[in-house]
């Protein structure tokens, strides 16, 4: 039976720990310059509604050193544009394709076109979830640490995709997850009162980003204003003005605290260039393991 990364929640802790130990084997590989391609002649649709960097190069790159290949696919260039049936699209895709990732602003478009696919599919971000980039910023605490468990993750900013996503993985894994948020800019609602009634390390949420970050391991943070939200930034840069990531708030953390952060930034408003840039840092990390841990998710599932 096929198997579908759409979220976290989905998962269960041998599946976190799966998907670690295969990035870790196809790091190393990949430092150590050898060829490994068992997906060889397999091919990956990717279908984006939205602008992607680090997403899109990861899953391309990715599949090419696995062996296959990637076909980019919009609104624009397939009849979903011009209206045709969620449906019949996914079903048909399923024909010609081994997987698809995709990322578009719908969590219930991802959702639907997994019921109908008979083919593994990826969330690759939705305005809900962003399943990939914990799973790699798990990967990368890993390395830092040498375990998730029992550490202290403190969240600084806004409650969106990314936010939501720890959420799931605190209710799955043993560690401590809080949270500092202006009111009214929590994570969903319905997926934090899940997390803190599952969460065995425990799931907070402070309205003062000291709180949160007092000896913590990791202090994570996301931009202010996420896409699609371009046209609130200047109201937003008020609401979060004093949940800025800065070597004040650092000096509340552990003495060896890392920091986080998953791109792109706005230097400036929600991290300062001296933290972003800082010894404490592990931000490109962060962003390079996209590349190993998606291909992780890709062997795996295709």
């Amino acid at each position: 039976m096929k198997k579908d990364l759409l979220s976290l929640y989905d998962l269960d802790r041998a599946d976190f720990d799966t998907v670690f130990e295969k990035a870790r084997e196809l790091k190393r590989i990949q430092r150590e310059g050898k060829t490994y391609t068992p997906l060889m002649g397999k091919t990956l649709g990717m279908i984006f509604d939205k602008s992607s960097t680090r997403t899109r190069i990861s899953f391309e790159v990715g599949i090419y050193q696995l062996g296959g290949m990637a076909l980019f696919l919009s609104n624009r260039d397939t009849q979903l544009g011009r209206g045709e049936d969620l449906s019949d699209t996914a079903r048909i895709m399923s024909r010609y394709l081994d997987a698809v990732v995709i990322r578009t602003y719908s969590q219930k478009f991802v959702e639907e076109f997994a019921r109908y696919a008979t083919i593994p599919v990826i969330n690759g971000l939705t305005d809900l979830q962003h399943p990939c980039q914990i799973l790699s910023d798990l990967f990368t605490i890993i390395e830092q640490r040498g375990s998730y468990e029992m550490i202290k993750v403190a969240y600084i900013g806004d409650g969106n995709n990314v936010a939501n996503s720890w959420v799931d993985a605190a209710a799955r894994l043993p560690f401590q997850l809080v949270f500092a948020c202006p009111e009214g800019h929590e994570p969903d609602a319905d997926i934090l009162s899940r997390g803190m009634k599952e969460a065995k390390g425990g799931i907070r949420v402070y309205r003062d980003p000291r709180e949160a970050a007092q000896s913590a391991d990791v202090i994570y943070t996301d931009v202010w204003t996420s896409m699609g939200q371009e046209g609130q930034r200047e109201e937003r840069k008020k609401v979060f003005a004093g949940y800025q990531v800065n070597e004040k708030l650092l000096a509340r953390a552990r003495a060896d605290v890392i920091v986080m952060h998953c791109l792109p930034a706005h230097r400036g408003e929600e991290i300062t260039d001296d933290v972003i840039d800082g010894p404490h840092s592990v931000v490109l990390d962060q962003a390079e393991n996209r590349l190993h841990v998606q291909k992780a998710i890709m062997s795996i599932l295709i």
